[in-house]
């Protein structure tokens, strides 16, 4: 899946992982890139005339359906807008991981059944959806949005089901820890956004379904793939 001279829609643009790849699709040569968020004031300056400042508010039903209607020309949609809340399954705030499972799930799902129809249309498409490696193995401390991760990593596994014989191509994202506002809690070694965001096109267009776009991730990752068991142990120690 060839980046250059495609039309992207990246959410959850206004930092992080977000940010660095539209940067990274200009860099590849993207024809346009829809740059979205709940509040487009709050993008970064990209200073690209390829950029298109998008709202777009994935748990506001209205907000997807606007946001499709502009966007019709969309080729290749990157579900990256996620919350993360810092709460245990057991005795974290229920509505803590009520938010975690209504926007990394439910609302990425409603966003890409939105902008699924102009995906087809246009043709050449992807879907790419920022799931996480604790999607894959969950870490107590963060539970809820490990479940909400792997609710959306067995979706990507659906829609790719359902989307290869239509020549849709779907990719799943896990990344480890990276340098951004919402892993500033985590205690680990991490990778910048922007080497993130460069490796996630690279193995892209490489045509590399599930994407470990960093090294911690890539090392759990192959874990994973050998032994998924012994991923959730060595996760049960973080």
């Amino acid at each position: 899946m060839n980046v250059h001279n495609k039309t992207i829609l990246i959410t959850g643009a206004n930092r992080g992982i977000g940010a660095a790849l539209v940067t990274a699709a200009l860099e590849l040569g993207a024809k346009k890139v829809y740059a979205s968020a709940r509040n487009p004031a709050k993008l970064p300056a990209f200073n690209d005339a390829r950029v298109v400042p998008l709202a777009l508010d994935i748990t506001d039903a209205a907000s997807i359906r606007a946001a499709a209607e502009q966007a019709a020309d969309v080729q290749v949609l990157v579900n990256n807008a996620g919350v993360l809340a810092f709460a245990s399954v057991l005795s974290g705030d229920i509505a803590g991981l009520q938010q975690d499972m209504n926007v990394n799930y439910f609302a990425t799902l409603a966003v890409t059944r939105a902008f699924l129809p102009a995906i087809e249309r246009n043709g050449d498409g992807a879907i790419a959806s920022v799931s996480s490696i604790i999607g894959l193995a969950s870490m107590a401390g963060v539970g809820g949005y490990s479940a909400s991760k792997a609710a959306l990593a067995s979706a990507i596994q659906s829609m790719r089901a359902e989307l290869t014989p239509k020549h849709i191509a779907v990719f799943g994202i896990f990344p480890g820890p990276i340098d951004t506002d919402m892993a500033r809690e985590f205690d680990l070694p991490k990778t910048s956004a922007a080497q993130t965001a460069q490796a996630i096109f690279a193995q892209m267009e490489q045509g590399v379904e599930d994407i470990f776009p960093d090294q911690m991730s890539a090392e759990m990752g192959a874990l994973w793939m050998s032994n998924p068991k012994g991923l959730e142990k060595q996760f049960a120690h973080f």
